[in-house]
């Protein structure tokens, strides 16, 4: 049987969005999601982590991290809006000034968030002197960047996106873009609620989305919770030298974040003619930082080659044999560098070193990879959006 509405009930419809379950956005037919994204759960209007080490309240500061240690905290409690309203603006060209460059332009899904290159390529094709860091876990970290010069998200972004060498864009044009933007301007509103897009609430949709990219269910974790048969026994050979008392990796890459959070000192050697980068030295001013680098976590570092700060080692074998060459051997002449004491002369045999090779690669998880959005409200073409190919 068709039901006939009268004008009057249509009006009502009509007004208060009683056709749909959500409000009628009149201007814009983009909708957030209200689901909190994979290993999420919703609590109080935020989203919260759930993962095995929930419920372990030692945290990883205690010791080399055993298998069952805590993680640090999370940069958590977004609404499952902010987060999504964040994945759209991580990659759309939108933030940059020429509309040619995204956060996930340095930032790949593909390589598992970072890029694939020794140095980061600028605004104008520039070669930065500086890898990419991958962003998977990065909500735990207490500092940002390879210098460890910011101390949350929020004040990170705000440096590839206003120097004129990456997305070059200015407080003021970010603003006046997605003010603009018919589309954001009722994302913001479905996100934060009513009122003008700020700075502020950019910067902790960003955060907010960033801090969801967790990676905790590797084959490593299913072993650390109880689930021995998912490592091979070269793995976990592996696994006893990469926590041993010769080898000393898990002392500055310490489960489960596998980082301690702190700067080293480890004396890597830079590309081929390239001078000595000062690192945190030129931040401090303190000489005894000079070379010195944060600890990066090796979650999903099987993806993220090439290594260290800046680039230097093609493969993960090379990698591992650095830390075996012999205390310094690698610091240019002239140079006196106050070196972790942890870097010294483990005299690791070519068979264990291939074996923390095959340990490495048990940390490589992308299961909660989010939804790569297809097109973004600027309308641009989003960026590094492609389909994962490992």
């Amino acid at each position: 049987m068709q039901v006939k509405l009268r004008p009057l009930v249509l009006w009502l419809i009509v007004c208060t969005g009683s056709l749909s379950g959500a409000s009628l956005q009149a201007a814009s037919d983009w909708v957030l999601s209200e689901v909190c994204p994979a290993g999420f759960h919703e609590r109080d209007g935020g989203c919260y982590l759930q993962s095995f080490y929930s419920g372990y309240a030692s945290l990883q500061e205690s010791g080399v991290g055993g298998l069952k240690t805590g993680l640090p905290p999370l940069r958590e409690g977004f609404s499952a809006q902010q987060i999504d309203l964040g994945r759209l603006l991580f990659f759309d060209p939108l933030l940059s000034a020429d509309g040619d460059m995204a956060c996930s332009s340095c930032h790949q899904p593909a390589r598992g968030f970072a890029d694939g290159l020794a140095g980061s390529v600028g605004r104008h094709g520039e070669v930065m002197h500086r890898s990419a860091p991958t962003l998977w876990n990065v909500g735990f970290l207490r500092e940002l960047f390879w210098d460890a010069r910011a101390t949350s998200l929020e004040e990170q972004m705000q440096g590839p996106l206003f120097s004129q060498e990456e997305m070059a864009n200015t407080p003021q044009q970010l603003l006046k873009s997605l003010q603009g933007n018919t589309d954001y301007a009722a994302l913001f509103k479905q996100a934060f609620g009513n009122g003008p897009v700020t700075l502020e609430q950019i910067y902790t949709a960003l955060t907010a989305f960033e801090s969801s990219l967790v990676s905790l269910s590797s084959r490593y974790d299913l072993y650390a919770n109880g689930f021995h048969e998912v490592l091979t026994q070269p793995e976990i050979e592996g696994m006893n030298v990469f926590r041993s008392f010769v080898a000393r990796c898990a002392e500055c890459h310490t489960p489960p974040a596998f980082t301690n959070q702190q700067v080293a000192v480890i004396g890597t050697p830079e590309p081929e003619g390239a001078a000595l980068d000062p690192g945190v030295q030129a931040i401090t001013g303190d000489v005894s930082q000079r070379g010195g680098f944060r600890v990066p976590t090796l979650r999903n570092i099987e993806l993220t080659a090439p290594y260290m700060h800046s680039g230097r080692f093609k493969t993960l074998r090379e990698t591992v044999a650095f830390y075996t060459g012999g205390r310094g051997h690698a610091v240019p002449k002239g140079e006196h560098l106050s070196l972790h004491w942890h870097i010294w002369e483990p005299k690791l045999t070519d068979h264990e070193l291939d074996l923390l090779v095959a340990f490495l690669k048990t940390l490589t998880d992308q299961s909660f990879m989010p939804v790569l959005p297809t097109k973004v409200p600027s309308g641009l073409a989003p960026v590094a959006t492609q389909i994962l190919t490992h």
